[in-house]
């Protein structure tokens, strides 16, 4: 007897050292996050539905897949080849659901403070086509990187389906739904709900240091001698401009031709951002479709081209429309009053285009161009003489000058890192006058750091600032 209990103890002992050991080698799943900043201790944490979400769409309108941002109950939303599909071919959960095309994305442009636990939301393929993919991403950087959570989403059915996104961040987070596949396959988004562990989780603003559009597939890397489309923002946002109506003079709105950063109290942009290659260069007439940017926000006073008859100054295109000829749309898009500045009739029409013209003379040498136009102050001098403001209710103001940077760079890949101290920069400072219009640009030169002084922006910012330091110091002798 003594024997048998001697050798079941023996047997049982070895049971539990094995049970020890295998539950040792085993780790408790978590979800899939590149966040390290999330806290792992959080089950005794209470997880609330963020304030105003879900979010359902139903009480908003945008029916062309212009970017855009528009304003929800939940907050603010970044559009870009999205749109609000109302039709019998939508499927949706209610009057309105979020319909994407190509490689389009929904952004929720504002952080939410407590961090996010889960993303839940509806989807389904619009009724016509075959298939789509969509991916949710995250940024825990105010929008300067983003980090996909969970898997590729690809859609076959034609009808509304739950999906679950596990986040788990208890830093201020915001999140994008990015169409991946890059194919005609539309999809609907429709009730984004977000959950927070207990504590502040109302949507705060935050500006975004770098509010470019997220990263999409490039399936086949261009030759490094190929002229490319590259992000007109590669170098910087000069002035943190971020797509929220809480920063009305430093709003960002990204084209798919330019970016630039609107200032409401004065009804024209603090600057534009555009990259000028061959690859954006084709035979497209000039569209002189000038007209008021409707993707401005709900509420706010668009330009007219009416409101520059008879002023004596003119809509001078802040990024030209021969820098925008490989398409109509893109053409069409440097006619938005947005991208028009009041400029003096000879200035516009002389050394300003004499300095335009010579970019492209670059770009058919085999150079491409980063370039960030503008303009300065209050007070020019047009056809009819001096002026403050200009417009039917005078709330446009002109500008004292109009001012470029232009960045020369080889035709190539990578181009933020083949930027070195003896890059070319071209910088001038133009008085918006007509007796300037007769001048030679090359007199006009300035040095970067001179007009950083003059506006306060931060220019060439992603520029490694060793580099930096010497190209925007330098003053253009070429």
């Amino acid at each position: 007897m003594k024997t048998h209990f001697q050798s079941l103890f023996k047997n049982l002992s070895i049971f539990i050292a094995s049970s020890w050991l295998f539950y040792s080698c085993v780790s408790v799943y978590t979800p899939n996050n590149t966040n390290t900043n999330t806290n792992t201790n959080k089950t005794s944490n209470v997880v609330k539905v963020v304030s105003n979400f879900p979010e359902n769409f139903d009480q908003v309108s945008k029916n062309k897949y212009e970017t855009a941002t528009i304003t929800t109950n939940s907050g603010d939303w970044y559009f870009e080849n999205a749109m609000m599909g109302s039709t019998d071919n939508d499927v949706k959960n209610g009057a309105k659901a979020i319909r994407i095309k190509e490689d389009g994305l929904v952004r929720f442009n504002t952080d939410l403070s407590s961090g996010i636990y889960q993303i839940k939301l509806k989807a389904g393929l619009y009724q016509s086509d075959k298939t789509a993919a969509f991916e949710v991403r995250i940024s825990t950087n105010r929008g300067n990187t983003w980090n996909k959570i969970g898997n590729t989403i690809t859609l076959t059915d034609k009808f509304l389906k739950d999906f679950t996104f596990t986040v788990n961040t208890t830093i201020p987070t915001r999140f994008e739904i990015v169409k991946v596949d890059g194919t005609s396959g539309r999809l609907n988004i429709d009730d984004v709900s977000v959950s927070a562990y207990s504590g502040n989780i109302t949507p705060t603003p935050n500006p975004s240091p770098t509010p470019n559009p997220s990263p999409k597939p490039n399936p086949k890397p261009a030759p490094n001698n190929v002229a490319t489309k590259d992000n007109n923002l590669l170098l910087g946002n000069p002035s943190n401009a971020i797509s929220n109506t809480s920063y009305s003079n430093n709003f960002l709105m990204l084209k798919n031709a330019y970016a630039l950063s609107y200032n409401k109290s004065k009804a024209t942009a603090n600057w534009v951002s555009w990259h000028v290659s061959a690859a954006w260069k084709g035979d497209a007439q000039r569209q002189n479709d000038f007209r008021p940017d409707s993707s401005l926000p709900q509420g706010w006073s668009a330009v007219n081209t009416r409101d520059y008859t008879d002023s004596g100054f003119d809509r001078g295109h802040i990024c030209p429309s021969d820098d925008r000829d490989g398409s109509v749309e893109e053409n069409q898009e440097t006619f938005l009053m947005t991208n028009m500045m009041p400029q003096a009739p000879d200035n516009n029409r002389g050394v300003w285009k004499n300095l335009e013209e010579y970019g492209r003379r670059l770009v058919e040498q085999g150079y491409e161009l980063y370039v960030i136009a503008g303009p300065y102050g209050q007070g020019g001098s047009g056809s009819n003489g001096e002026a403050q403001t200009i417009g039917n209710k005078n709330t446009i103001v002109v500008p004292k000058s109009v001012w470029k940077i232009i960045v020369v760079l080889p035709v190539g890949q990578n181009d933020l890192y083949r930027i070195g101290t003896d890059t070319r920069v071209i910088a001038v400072n133009i008085p918006n006058t007509n007796q300037a219009g007769a001048g030679n640009w090359r007199d006009y030169r300035v040095s970067v750091d001179a007009l950083e002084k003059l506006t306060g922006f931060d220019f060439l910012s992603d520029v490694p600032k060793d580099i930096q330091s010497v190209i925007e110091a330098r003053v253009d002798n070429n």
